[in-house]
């Protein structure tokens, strides 16, 4: 066995007693079951989260499954809490077969009802035989109820792929467990809408409004497990594109993906990579780079990941332990480790090059987010997420929000991209005053599932999507050279707007994104350059201001 492989189990096996501690475990509690501790315990929630629930499926792993070192395995206790946590979420579920995570009578589509779906029907498998049948039968309804909302499609502006493939992978296990030709139906019918948000040229699905590659790797998860049962050609090339392409934002450093995303997510799925290893070779060069990487505590490790979600890394470790495949003594490499080569995606406006040493790989349509690393060294040397600014009225403004009206072309050396600085929108915090009200709506509106769906699509466009333009120009130049990286930034003003605060280059991230903004150890390593008052002064004055960021490479 390869000590890289059992990497996976410990970082899982670790988390237990964590998602344990978030279980309500006292029988004689109106809410044993729940996997919420802010709602069953702290009070600090109005309702129990359904994707807390999601527990269940690691707890029927680590109890039937060999990993290395499981106290876990056979033990009584873990069967119960894991029957217990299943019993407690078909409790919670609506008439109409959904569920709510972020806030009461939301009714979500895939974030939970989807997820918990598939994580239920994952750990009834396992645990059936020792499911008393009483409670047997009303998870099986409510599975059936449930898969039946996700089959009806999403209505609450999702234009998430991960989340169209994480239907079709719930009502897929459905239908193999209920046998219901409605359900296969349903599957079919949710696979072609899924068609409609992959990128079939270059290889990516679609988040929100171009591609994220972490939420990549869960597409791949996701529709990984669904080829284990149903190795269809259909399914198999969308992997095969979706693997090639998520191989570019594997980085010499050992990180992967973060703010090039539309939705800046910085984790790796690594299940559906595993399963695909002995068929897509570079499949399996992807998951020993980032297994290496997680065994030296980068990517998003479980032990970093809020409550709330990791309930979701946990079981995935655990599957792809389960799914390890030895390597191939010769692995295909990763584009870092190519030959000199500049590529640029039309599409989604990814454009990569590498150069001797140097690997550079930029999203455009955020309107120029950069990083650039040394392959040799296995460093990064520039990590340049934009502009952003605070204007004297208060407003957020930065260059790192995607328009596709950003004029862009691609150079010898490198690339030109220009366009409009936006306005960041997810500045927004409840008050006392704000929570009554919502609450008020909640329960006034909250029970027609009509109001639900749309209340939840303004808020995503409030918060997320949409373009709030304002009269300040930017231009961005990168050229590669020889010994040399160079990149100019310029800023008009055409308005009579005046900065407060301006800061050039490092991490940073707008976009409102719950998966993201954890802490990689890479932040430390570079610095970006915040405007002094004298070149603010001047800029304000002239309207505007060069900036000029060298590296000797």
């Amino acid at each position: 066995m390869n000590s890289l492989q059992n990497i996976y189990a410990e970082k899982a096996l670790s988390q237990i007693p964590r998602l344990l501690s978030n279980l309500d475990r006292n029988q004689f509690s109106p809410t044993y079951g729940c996997f919420h501790r802010d709602y069953w315990l702290d009070k600090t929630s109005d309702f129990p989260d359904a994707v807390r629930q999601f527990g269940v499926q690691s707890l029927a792993l680590v109890y039937k499954k060999d990993f290395p070192n499981n106290i876990y395995k056979g033990q009584d206790k873990i069967k119960q809490w894991a029957i217990a946590g299943l019993n407690f979420w078909v409790s919670i579920q609506h008439a109409d077969g959904s569920f709510d995570e972020f806030y009461p009578y939301e009714r979500g589509w895939v974030g939970p009802t989807a997820f918990t779906t598939f994580t239920s029907i994952e750990a009834y498998n396992l645990l059936k035989e020792d499911i008393p049948n009483d409670i047997g039968e009303k998870i099986l309804n409510t599975i059936r109820k449930s898969s039946y909302f996700i089959c009806k499609g999403e209505s609450e502006e999702d234009h998430l792929a991960n989340h169209h493939a994480m239907a079709c992978l719930t009502v897929w296990k459905a239908f193999e467990l209920l046998g219901d030709k409605q359900l296969e139906d349903g599957f079919y019918k949710l696979w072609e809408g899924f068609k409609s948000y992959h990128n079939y040229n270059e290889g990516w699905s679609r988040e929100y409004d171009g591609v994220d590659p972490g939420y990549l790797s869960a597409t791949v998860s996701f529709l990984g497990k669904i080829y284990k049962t149903n190795p269809s050609d259909e399914i198999f090339k969308v992997l095969k594109q979706s693997v090639e392409f998520a191989s570019n934002f594997v980085y010499p450093n050992g990180f992967y993906a973060g703010s090039l995303g539309s939705r800046n997510t910085l984790h790796f799925y690594p299940h559906g990579f595993e399963i695909l290893s002995d068929k897509i070779p570079l499949a399996g060069s992807i998951a020993e780079k980032m297994l290496f990487a997680l065994s030296q505590n980068k990517l998003v490790p479980p032990e970093i990941i809020s409550d709330r979600y990791v309930f979701y890394r946990v079981p995935e470790f655990l599957q792809a332990y389960l799914d390890y495949a030895p390597r191939a003594d010769l692995m295909p490499p990763l584009p870092y480790e190519k030959d000199n080569h500049n590529i640029f995606y039309n599409d989604s406006k990814i454009f990569t090059q590498k150069h001797d040493n140097i690997f550079c790989i930029a999203n455009l349509a955020k309107g120029g987010v950069i990083k650039v690393f040394s392959s040799k060294k296995e460093k990064i040397l520039m990590n340049d997420c934009g502009v952003i600014g605070r204007l004297y009225d208060g407003s957020i403004i930065t260059t790192q929000w995607i328009d596709p009206t950003y004029k862009i072309d691609i150079t010898e050396l490198g690339f030109k991209v220009s366009g409009k600085f936006n306005k960041v929108p997810s500045n927004k915090l409840f008050n006392p005053l704000k929570n009554i009200i919502f609450r008020f709506v909640l329960i006034t509106l909250g029970w027609i599932p009509t109001f639900s769906h749309y209340l939840k699509g303004k808020i995503r466009q409030a918060l997320i999507l949409g373009q709030r333009k304002i009269s300040i120009n930017f231009k961005r130049e990168l050229k590669l050279e020889e010994n040399k990286l160079n990149l100019v930034t310029e800023i008009e003003i055409n308005g009579n707007q005046k900065f407060k605060e301006l800061s050039f280059g490092d991490e940073f991230f707008v976009r409102y994104v719950p998966q993201s903004r954890y802490f990689q150890s890479q932040e430390l390593e570079i610095a970006g350059k915040l405007i002094s008052d004298k070149e603010i002064k001047s800029l304000n004055k002239t309207k505007y201001i060069k900036i000029e960021s060298k590296l000797n490479l």
